[in-house]
């Protein structure tokens, strides 16, 4: 395992808000056992349901980590992860992202470090009139300048250039979804898992700028003037940014989203991708099957919420359809209806789309996750996230195993998902022993893999009512708001 790994330059002083740059080639043997810093951010509860602290914080961040059966010319399949977080959270050294058990299959695992939040998803280009370059791409532009590193690197860690699989999820999928929309990482990547994720991400330009405003108003600093905020110091820019995400400026669910710039993000990921701009890349996606109770199970409001209130929900996202959107949820109570919309509408059926848009141009598989958690009495279902400690075999940790389980049947099903993933990585099908034939998903079949408690198993179409009652609505209503 080689921690710590520099791959950019530091991106502070002249360069905190640039493009990333390679970084500088250095002399003698480097010190890799210790990672190094993550990206600025605000702590939240999810650090320890998810395994502890992610590590320690600082704008020099730009680090990514090893782990290989060994430093020898064995050519092995490279899977490079990309951390989740809402844009704003998270690192390649959390303890959830051990890449041990995967490299155990004879691959080589690579996790990186990107800029977060303010730092990396700003769009102060627009809001300062150019005074300053950030695009509010930066942090998707680290991600690339990683990919590149690993591209002319990784064979002396025992890897193949030539057979390199990113994947990621959550913001880590969305990212990915990005990087096959983008000019930038052409032939950097050959195949995609995209777990929890979608294309159907990106700020327009104007919608950037008006969160770049806000961080400006906050900060009590006018747009013009750039050496103030350039020279702030991060805990500062970060509280600015607590303020933004506590919703009181009304900028929507994930304020710091990419930035569809026109330079490292062309146009909206689904868009470039049914045009063919990922062509030749194989896909796995899929989502858990109860998402977006990650969000609301801690909720009692929406634990609560009366069926006149979710029926409002429909009639708001509707678009003349609520009838049909009404009868696609109508089972169980309302709590579970809202989750099953809210899932569909941010991840489901965005991942639908995104299989059927890439499978015109490669492989595609689709799964579903449905194993529940342990957590709180099963209050979290198969909530998002929870899909995590499986594929990399860290769900048994002292402090995970809460939240996700142990046993002979989480054993199980961490084998049969390692199993399909490194399987992926190594030859494009994750059919293997434990799930047998997994064909591909079309419009004809819809096939989809279930990883729950027992055997993977072949669904076809399920939930196929609430498809297509979204299919009936304008995309724009699908993706986070």
């Amino acid at each position: 395992m080689f921690r710590g790994i520099p791959y950019a330059k530091p991106p502070i002083g002249r360069l905190r808000w640039r493009s990333p740059e390679p970084v500088e080639p250095w002399v003698g043997v480097r010190d890799a056992t210790q990672f190094g810093p993550i990206s600025p951010q605000a702590p939240t509860q999810i650090e320890a349901l998810l395994g502890g602290s992610f590590g320690d914080q600082s704008e020099d961040c730009l680090y990514l980590n090893v782990w290989t059966p060994g430093c020898d010319d064995s050519r092995r399949p490279v899977m490079v992860w990309i951390h989740g977080g809402a844009f704003v959270i998270g690192s390649a050294s959390q303890g959830l992202y051990n890449g041990r058990r995967l490299a155990e299959r004879d691959c080589v695992i690579v996790t990186l470090n990107y800029r977060l939040g303010v730092f990396g998803f700003l769009n102060l280009a627009d809001a300062t009139n150019g005074a300053c370059s950030a695009t509010g791409a930066e942090g998707i532009a680290d991600q690339i300048l990683a990919l590149q590193w690993v591209k002319r690197n990784i064979a002396t860690f025992g890897g193949d250039a030539d057979n390199i699989t990113v994947f990621g999820e959550s913001a880590g999928a969305m990212s990915i979804a990005m990087l096959m929309g983008s000019r930038g990482p052409s032939g950097l990547f050959h195949k995609a898992i995209v777990q929890s994720g979608s294309a159907h991400i990106g700020h327009s330009r104007e919608r950037s700028e008006r969160v770049a405003r806000a961080f400006f108003d906050q900060l009590g600093i006018a747009p013009n003037e750039v050496s103030k905020i350039a020279d702030a110091s991060d805990d500062v820019l970060i509280q600015a940014q607590i303020e933004l995400l506590s919703g009181h400026h009304k900028l929507g669910d994930v304020p710091f989203q990419p930035t569809i710039d026109g330079v490292v993000v062309p146009e909206r990921p689904i868009d470039a991708i049914r045009r063919g701009a990922a062509a030749g890349i194989p896909v796995i996606a899929g989502t858990t099957k109860e998402e977006w109770k990650l969000f609301s199970a801690a909720s009692p409001r929406l634990r609560l919420m009366s069926r006149g209130t979710f029926e409002q929900r429909i009639l708001k996202i509707a678009d003349g359809h609520a009838e049909a959107m009404l009868a696609a949820y109508a089972d169980g109570t309302t709590f579970d209806r809202f989750n099953a919309m809210m899932t569909d509408k941010v991840f489901a059926v965005p991942t639908a789309r995104l299989l059927e848009a890439q499978g015109f141009y490669a492989p595609t598989f689709a799964y579903r996750f449905d194993w529940c958690a342990r957590f709180l009495g099963g209050l979290m279902g198969s909530c998002h996230a929870l899909d995590l400690g499986f594929v990399f075999g860290t769900y048994d940790a002292k402090l995970a195993s809460a939240f996700f389980g142990n046993g002979r049947a989480a054993d199980q099903l961490s084998e049969a998902m390692i199993d399909a993933w490194t399987a992926f990585a190594r030859s494009g099908d994750p059919a293997g022993k434990n799930t047998g034939a997994w064909p591909c998903y079309d419009a004809g079949s819809r096939c989809v893999m279930i990883f729950g408690d027992g055997s993977p198993h072949l669904v076809e179409a399920p939930n196929e009512q609430r498809r297509l009652a979204w299919d009936a609505l304008p995309e724009h209503r699908l993706g986070l708001s």
